[in-house]
């Protein structure tokens, strides 16, 4: 928790609850549910929490923003980001159903009203967003591919809408399709070894209607 405040100091006490209740609300339902190894149950908040919040350092989500957590797994980075922005809505969806039942009993247990979970196929989504967030679930082409048609046409962020993608490692090749993105490295943001490494790419998408 102490690295969370340490780089997100100006957190409600609020935030700050809800943040702490995370480990303990994930060590209990992994229990139960495996969806998040040993070695990053015990680095929760290093591997999973403040690399989720890698995201809120490139952009910091307009009041009223929908956003889609694509493969959120565990509920990475959906929840934190839930957690920081509560004025925002969040659409957590996953095609593995266990996955999804620990990811609504930790909303339920946060009592967090801005998000919604949905059991499915990310190409069955109907809706639009303003970013589609994730943590590599797939190579760029295969996701940009699944997302087609879920952006928003109303523009509210300086930066444009499209997808917000967590990824480690060498991009080069991956990206080499696609002239428009930006890529953050968490090393600029982060201090920690963990982050040498990783990165918040940045896709602009067009809206189709």
């Amino acid at each position: 928790m102490k690295l969370i405040l340490k780089y997100f100091p100006n957190l409600t006490e609020d935030q700050i609850q809800k943040f702490e209740q995370l480990e303990s609300l994930y060590q209990d339902w992994n229990l139960k549910i495996n969806v998040v190894s040993r070695k990053d149950i015990d680095e929760l908040y290093m591997r999973h929490v403040l690399h989720s919040l890698g995201i809120a350092k490139v952009i910091s989500f307009t009041d009223g923003s929908k956003l889609l957590d694509v493969g959120t797994g565990g509920g990475f980075p959906g929840i934190p980001l839930a957690i920081l922005f509560p004025e925002c809505s969040f659409h957590l969806v996953d095609s593995i159903a266990k996955k999804l039942k620990v990811v609504d009993e930790v909303v339920t247990g946060l009592e967090l009203t801005n998000v919604k979970t949905t059991h499915s196929r990310v190409e069955d989504i109907d809706g639009k967003y303003d970013f589609i967030i994730s943590r590599a679930v797939a190579a760029m082409p295969t996701f940009v591919h699944w997302v087609k048609g879920k952006i928003a046409k109303h523009q509210n962020h300086d930066l444009k809408n499209g997808i917000l993608y967590l990824k480690g490692g060498d991009l080069s090749e991956e990206l080499q399709g696609y002239k428009t993105t930006t890529i953050y490295n968490l090393s600029d943001y982060f201090e920690e070894d963990f982050y040498e490494t990783k990165k918040v790419v940045h896709l602009p998408m067009k809206f189709r209607g």
